[in-house]
């Protein structure tokens, strides 16, 4: 089977405007499926043991379910992933007010985020693989942002099953920029109930711990003593069962963590797999940080693809960012991106079998 790139109607936002889905196949057969509105990754297919190919991500298979609200299922989320504390921060002097959108806190861009907006396609074959760049624009002063941001998201599904997303992003003002996508995965398949009993592994000696509203104290704490502590794999089941504060408070697990960078410019970040299927998926990024979180608060009253209804810890997320808050917290990486600097990221998911 050859790459193949086909595109089909998705449907019309209310203003009229027509959104298309691209399908990315690779010579195995794996495809994923990708909206126009908001970047989404609506349905992703990886082989099992026995070469049988399951769609492993949460998503819906109309648009107008889209438009109706979900936790960003597949989005590209910006212009800052995660959450920027009571919606403000102060950049050369200047304090700028974002809009709130999560209790008192910003998240994932705000109220109408990456996530809404209706992205530029622009198809095309290459050596590694089918191939989709996404362009939008975020204009200056959108959801609070200072500046005129140009981005670029582009999706490769090579030859050797991966998917690819390479993130690029220029400004003409200093700003906040954290992008990432916000797939929800369940590597049994989207409909198949619990990843509790998924195993998982995340290469960090540190975490940012939270308080209440989820937002970072601003300390790196170790993982070592505690359910944090992911360097060997756990069944996510046990681990999600300790009787900890930082569970607790988010209800799970929901919290970035400090990546190790001890192997070359792509290192491993996490690995999770499924033992009744056999299906593996490695993340490998350029990030400082990402975001473990276990859908705690899905409630079975979404209701996706084949009429599955999507049920607290149906699936998890592996969210590759810089660390929530960095605006306003000095000793975190900066997230800052001048006028002439390129935004410039890639995160890869790795499918395999064990």
């Amino acid at each position: 089977m050859d790459d193949q790139i086909t595109k089909k109607p998705f449907g019309n936002l209310p203003d009229g405007r027509e959104v298309d889905l691209y399908v990315l196949t690779n010579q195995k057969g794996m495809q994923v499926s990708i909206t126009t509105y908001g970047g989404i990754v609506t349905a992703l297919t990886a082989p099992d043991r026995r070469d049988r190919l399951a769609d492993v991500v949460l998503g819906f298979d109309r648009l107008d379910l889209y438009l109706d609200g979900h936790p960003y299922f597949g989005a590209i989320v910006g212009r800052y992933a995660n959450r920027i504390s009571k919606g403000t921060f102060t950049l050369a002097g200047k304090t700028h007010t974002l809009t709130v959108n999560s209790n008192d806190n910003h998240i994932h861009g705000g109220v109408k985020g990456f996530d809404k907006k209706l992205w530029e396609p622009q198809p095309r074959s290459t050596r590694a693989g089918s191939q989709l760049e996404l362009a939008c624009v975020s204009e200056d002063g959108e959801e609070g942002y200072p500046g005129r941001l140009e981005v670029t998201v582009t999706y490769t599904l090579t030859h050797d099953s991966t998917l690819r997303i390479d993130y690029r992003a220029t400004t003409d003002k200093a700003t906040p920029v954290n992008l990432t996508n916000h797939s929800y995965f369940n590597l049994a398949g989207h409909g198949s109930g619990s990843i509790l009993d998924h195993r998982v592994s995340i290469n960090a000696d540190r975490f940012t711990p939270i308080e209440s509203g989820l937002v970072p104290t601003g300390a790196l704490r170790k993982v070592t003593g505690t359910p944090m502590d992911l360097r060997k794999p756990i069944v996510i089941g046990e681990g999600i069962d300790d009787d900890d504060e930082q569970l607790d408070l988010a209800g799970g697990y929901d919290h970035n963590w400090v990546l190790n960078k001890d192997d070359g410019d792509m290192p491993l970040a996490a690995r999770i797999s499924d033992p009744a299927t056999g299906r593996v998926m490695e993340v490998l990024t350029r990030e400082p940080g990402m975001q473990f979180y276990t859908a705690n608060f899905l409630d079975g009253s979404l209701v996706g693809k084949d009429g599955a209804a999507y049920t607290r810890r149906c699936a998890l997320c592996l969210e590759t960012q810089h660390f929530p808050d960095s605006p306003n917290q000095p000793a975190f990486p900066s997230t800052i991106l001048g006028p002439g600097d390129l935004y410039d990221t890639t995160t890869i998911y790795r499918f395999s079998v064990d």
